[in-house]
This record gives C-alpha cells, sequence and structure tokens, in this order.
C-alpha cells in the first residue's frame, strides 16, 4: 500500500497579519524553514512519497516553491482552489481522485510537531479503523470529548456554547485536535461533496453512527497560524 497524505495549505492566514501579505501561509519560514518544508519533511521521514497540497491565496507560490526544491524528490501533486476556497471538509473531498481507494493522512500546514506520524497511520489502517484523528492534552476553546475507550464522543465551544454529542458518556476527557488524522476510503465517501464546509462537524455526524477514534500524544505541538508563535524564543 502507498502511504498517501495531503497538506491541507489553502488557508488565507489572516491570522499571521503581514507575514501573509505578499505570501501563502505555508511559505512563511520558521527556524529557518517554510512551514510547507517542515510538513513535508516530517512526512517524507515517516515514509509518505505521495502527498497532494491544496492551494488558494498566492497559490502559484507554493507550486514555484516546490518545484525549485525539484518536489522534494516524490510524486506531489495540487489541488487547486483558486477559483474557490473549500475549507477543510470541502478541501479533502475535492482532492479524493488522487487519495483513489487508500487511506490518507491530512496534516494542517500550521501544526509544528514531534508526532510520530507513521504511529497514527498504522493505528488507524492496522485496526481498519474508518478515522483516527491526533489529539493532545492542552488548552483548548473548542475539545474534542473523548470516552474511556479512546472514541470521540462529543465536542465543545467555550466561547459559544455550543455542545455536540453524539454518544452519551459519562466519563470523558476533554482534549484537543491536533489537526492531524488519517481517513480511511470509506469515510472519505462519507463526505459531502465539494462545496466550502469545516471538516469537524462532518466527524461529529459520522460520529453519531461509527466508531471514530482519537489518538492522543504528548510531544511538542505548536499552532503557527497565530502570530504569537514567531515571538523570538
Amino acid at each position: 500500500m502507498k502511504k498517501k497524505a495531503m497538506v491541507l495549505a489553502a488557508g488565507l492566514g489572516t491570522r499571521l497579519q503581514d507575514l501573509t501579505k505578499n505570501k501563502p501561509k505555508a511559505l512563511v519560514e520558521y527556524r529557518g524553514k517554510t512551514l510547507l518544508e517542515i510538513v513535508l519533511r516530517r512526512l517524507i521521514h515517516h515514509g509518505f512519497r505521495d502527498i497532494i497540497i491544496n492551494i488558494h491565496h498566492c497559490g502559484d507560490q507554493i507550486v514555484e516553491f516546490t518545484r525549485s526544491k525539484k518536489n522534494f524528490g516524490i510524486n506531489l501533486a495540487f489541488s487547486d482552489e483558486t477559483d474557490q476556497l473549500l475549507d477543510t471538509g470541502g478541501g479533502i473531498k475535492h482532492a479524493e481522485w488522487f487519495f483513489k481507494d487508500e487511506p490518507v493522512l491530512i496534516h494542517n500546514v500550521d501544526v509544528y510537531t514531534d508526532l510520530n506520524l507513521e504511529d497514527l497511520y498504522n493505528f488507524n489502517n492496522d485496526f481498519d479503523r474508518l478515522a483516527s484523528f491526533a489529539v493532545k492534552s492542552r488548552s483548548t476553546s473548542r475539545p474534542f470529548l473523548m470516552d474511556k475507550n479512546g472514541l470521540l464522543c462529543g465536542w465543545e465551544n467555550h466561547i459559544t456554547s455550543e455542545k455536540v454529542i453524539s454518544r452519551d458518556e459519562t466519563e470523558i476527557e476533554r482534549i484537543a485536535y491536533s489537526g492531524i488524522g488519517v481517513l480511511s476510503p470509506l469515510f472519505l465517501q462519507m463526505l459531502p461533496s465539494p462545496h466550502p464546509y469545516s471538516l469537524t462537524p462532518e466527524i461529529l455526524k459520522i460520529s453519531k453512527n461509527h466508531d471514530i477514534y482519537l489518538f492522543p500524544h504528548n510531544g511538542a505541538w505548536k499552532d503557527m497560524g497565530k502570530i504569537e508563535s514567531y515571538v523570538v524564543e
């Protein structure tokens, strides 16, 4: 089985203010390397050789950047959202042609982590799971709710007080999504046709009738999509 991945890089990067005025978020540098290169090299290190990147704002710069790196020596493709930004769920569905009938690891371009991507991939696929999402115990205003068996059972928004319960459980842990997951071909088939929509509501809908697993990790994790992350350490 070919290990396939998708880097979600089509976001506008508005939280990064002037850093993304003339460039896409994926090409903002952190410690001397672009966010895109950091993610791609980690994926390659963990055995992913077929990777697709979705592009929107200044997408041509991303294509030119990867070409200047000779596509990092792998099979690299692009999912063009120049005409319409499709958000996380719509963007993944739009790129479904690249995955065909194989599972895919999805990775936000603005996530900096030392998570073992191969472990997450095997956690999902060795047990033929529908989908698995990396999570971490950290402060968040929109936590997933996890039961004692590591299954997704709901979601909360502490800002709006919105709450979604996909299965009733007495013992739950509030835990933060890490922006990385593995989706099976069946999960991809369950997603609506491509249009702008977020992935999280679809995950919650599916979790009402199917087991969605959460994969806790304790290592490094940083949200590079906010300007505070670029303060000199």
